[in-house]
């Protein structure tokens, strides 16, 4: 059986390993990161709309927050992100085509000279927001969480690998993939990663992988986990 190491955080983490399992692989939990809450203090009532680029946002965001924004439109960047925005409370959600930039593009006509409100990470790509700004939107940045990075030692990583080296590793974030990166640089693990195969979300996480030859680097079609499973199926 495969061996796939999930290094998304939690609770992503484990919904992923039951896919995988429902797949027939073997998963391996190893979360990279981790996200916390961050204090989220008023916002301004002049936007005319809600941008949401990660479920995280939502699921970080105080209740009294979202009650507030709940009668705007909501446009969220994929299918995960839109169901937990409706969950969470709003009520008019449109779902984007599951990349950031190409939710800006797809929304930016729509509210010229106007404000928009961006549920987001202190970690973030910036692309999203420039867009916007570029299309003369205002969007105002509301972090709802931080990114936090989780170490491990050695001891642990081999415990958590049973000393056994993995075939292939599921990459969603640029922070991950640095974090990967420095995990098969220590002498005492790089035996671990040898002949591992990257499957990444998108070029950009692709592109923080220095260190990894390119043959054993595969990067999904669209930037969402339905296709970078789809991608782990097919080269398995």
């Amino acid at each position: 059986m495969v061996r796939v190491l999930v290094t998304r955080p939690e609770p992503g983490a484990s919904r992923t390993a039951r896919q995988l399992e429902n797949m027939g692989f073997q998963p391996i939990l190893l979360p990279l990161t981790e996200t916390e809450g961050l204090p989220v203090g008023a916002i301004a009532n002049d936007a005319v709309a809600v941008a949401v680029t990660s479920a995280n946002a939502l699921r970080h965001v105080p209740k009294e927050i979202i009650a507030a924004l709940a009668g705007l439109p909501c446009h969220a960047v994929g299918k995960r992100t839109a169901e937990a925005a409706r969950a969470s409370g709003f009520l008019s959600v449109s779902e984007g085509p599951g990349d950031a930039v190409a939710l800006a593009d797809a929304i930016a006509g729509g509210y010229t000279g106007k404000s928009v409100i961006y549920l987001c990470g202190r970690v973030r790509f910036p692309a999203f927001e420039a867009r916007l700004q570029t299309a003369g939107i205002q969007v105002r940045a509301v972090e709802t969480y931080d990114t936090i990075a989780l170490g491990y030692s050695d001891d642990e990583i081999l415990a958590r690998l049973s000393g056994q080296p993995v075939e292939a590793v599921l990459l969603y974030s640029a922070k991950a993939a640095a974090a990967i990166q420095a995990l098969t640089a220590r002498p005492a693990l790089h035996h671990l990663f040898e002949k591992t195969q990257v499957f990444a979300l998108s070029e950009r996480i692709a592109a923080t992988l220095d260190n990894v030859a390119g043959e054993k680097i595969r990067i999904a079609t669209e930037p969402h986990e339905e296709a970078l499973l789809e991608l782990l199926r097919a080269g398995h």
